[in-house]
């Protein structure tokens, strides 16, 4: 048996989330508090301002429930996974669960990520449900309004994220549908992430990782930006131009069931990943 773990990004939030662990591991929960300046406990269990939802609260909130979630899943004696992978934020926990860096850094990392990422306003995502990738491709590249949308997410066969100017989405829509899309959904999101519109971001951030120093991972980290594990000496590279890049989710599963993975384990909160998985390995491919 080959493992995989696996660890949700932004959109997998919800109010609750962790309430069986910050007691269980009131070490992280006192250091969390400490660096970002407020209750990571009160954010996840009553959220009485209505802040998860706003992406420089949803990515430090997440990046601790995942990590308890995975110190919890080690304490048990589950058997250690061969490869972890992260959706957009959720890389930063899988290179955690590779010790490139302590809970700390970790945190002060996403906390930076998402303030920056949050100071982005305007433009915005769609999911694009039921038409393969490369069509999806081939009919932003046919029109001027595609032209000035990006992919942000290959999620899986059957789901894929573009992003970029709200006009031009809403005009794309149509097109989408006549190319055989189940059906097109604006995304509550108040950015364009992992689009060219992120890359003053990504470039601060490139900035901010300078004085950190990353260790190389004990097991294979499977990169958004390449699909495939970091080259060791490319963290702060690879961290920085996952911004403004695709999430590569779909060809990143395709991998590891081609490198023999056979069980994915999805450290909670939610069930986004292991749905994707599903519709990956329904119709995979994989020698």
């Amino acid at each position: 048996m080959s493992i995989a773990c696996l660890f949700p990004g932004q959109g997998s939030q919800s109010k609750g989330m962790g309430r069986d662990l910050f007691d269980q591991f009131d070490d992280w929960t006192r250091a969390a508090d400490a660096i970002l300046g407020y209750s990571i406990r009160e954010l996840c269990l009553e959220d009485g301002e209505g802040r998860l939802g706003r992406t420089e609260f949803t990515q430090p909130a997440l990046f601790v429930v995942n990590a308890m979630t995975y110190r919890a899943r080690q304490e048990s004696g589950r058997p250690a996974p061969a490869f972890v992978a992260g959706h957009s934020l959720g890389e930063y926990n899988a290179l955690l669960a590779a010790r490139v860096f302590d809970f700390a850094t970790g945190v002060k990392l996403v906390q930076e990520r998402g303030r920056l990422m949050g100071e982005v306003h305007g433009a915005g995502m769609s999911a694009v449900i039921g038409l393969d990738p490369p069509k999806i491709q081939a009919v932003l590249e046919a029109s001027l309004a595609g032209r000035l949308l990006d992919v942000a997410n290959f999620n899986s066969f059957e789901q894929t994220v573009i992003a970029g100017p709200k006009p031009e989405l809403a005009e794309i829509k149509a097109t989408l549908q006549e190319a055989g899309a189940r059906t097109v959904i604006p995304l509550n999101v108040s950015a364009p992430f992992h689009s060219r519109y992120m890359r003053p971001v990504q470039l601060a951030f490139e900035t901010f990782l300078t004085p950190f120093s990353f260790r190389t991972p004990e097991m294979p980290v499977v990169a958004n930006l390449t699909a495939a594990p970091y080259v060791p000496g490319t963290i702060p590279e690879t961290l920085a131009g996952q911004i403004a890049s695709s999430v590569r989710w779909l060809d990143s599963i395709l991998y590891l069931l081609r490198e023999g993975v056979d069980e994915f384990e999805e450290m909670v909160p939610g069930t986004v990943l292991t749905k994707l998985t599903a519709q990956i390995r329904k119709r995979a491919s994989v020698p």
